[in-house]
């Protein structure tokens, strides 16, 4: 009888072991703690993306920049090696326009700097997103997707706990998606100008929503009616198409 009562205490210790052994320090798509929407700290520290003389901009192109509608820029427009831009006004910039000169042409070697240091990046917990991010809460940190990004139910937040030094950096293969209406919050400290996306193919951004951040696009970028950007839009080697847009550099 003394044997068959140690039975049940073996069987509860090793059940209690392999749950122990389930439990995992990355996420995909929002993990841990009380609320699952929320991304698990990470330890490793993000250093900003240096960006050069790119600093001064608000949007940036390879091939073209095109309005219509009343859409207000503050900052900087540059343009290399395409000299097609359209739509100011009645667009207003508050900024300069540098159209294939040497300023532009020297901040368009600054993004390809500063497009492949953040995709360069790389940490021991990095998280994977995949898919729909929208109802997330981002942690500072460094994100990477081996697709596309979309952000089309529910807003995303950027959380920088207390810290507004804190760097956030998303990596994604391919395209990033923001459906109409959809918005980027900040809070705990979080700027738009520590938030770095780097695209690796093009960036849209619905009607109405409301986005944070530089956008480091390896092709275009295109703003729906009413869409509007608190940071930078860079694009590589396509253009940038606006629509009664608001865009404010950070």
């Amino acid at each position: 009888m003394k044997k068959l009562k140690t039975i049940p205490v073996l069987v509860i210790a090793s059940i209690t072991l392999l749950a122990a052994c389930t439990k995992s320090n990355t996420s995909t798509s929002g993990s841990s703690g009380a609320n699952p929407n929320i991304i698990t700290v990470q330890t490793s520290v993000q250093a900003t993306v240096p960006m050069g003389s790119t600093t001064t901009f608000a949007l940036l192109a390879g091939s073209t920049i095109t309005n219509t509608g009343a859409t207000t820029v503050t900052g900087d427009i540059g343009l290399s090696p395409g000299s097609s831009v359209g739509g100011f006004p009645p667009g207003t910039l508050n900024g300069t326009m540098y159209i294939n000169d040497a300023t532009a042409s020297q901040a368009k070697t600054d993004l390809t700097a500063a497009y492949n240091n953040a995709a360069g990046r790389t940490t021991t917990d990095m998280v994977t997103l995949s898919g729909n991010i929208g109802g997330l809460t981002l942690t500072p940190g460094l994100y990477k997707s081996t697709s596309s990004l979309a952000l089309s139910s529910g807003n995303l937040t950027f959380d920088a706990k207390g810290n507004a030094a804190a760097v956030f950096i998303i990596q994604i293969a391919s395209a990033l998606t923001v459906t109409s209406g959809r918005q980027v919050i900040l809070t705990g400290g979080a700027l738009a100008s520590n938030i770095f996306w780097q695209v690796g193919s093009s960036a849209t951004f619905g009607t109405t929503s409301v986005f944070q951040g530089t956008i480091l696009a390896m092709q275009s970028i295109t703003f729906d009616t009413g869409s509007t950007l608190n940071g930078k839009a860079l694009a590589s080697t396509g253009g940038v198409t606006m629509a009664d847009n608001t865009i404010t550099k950070q």
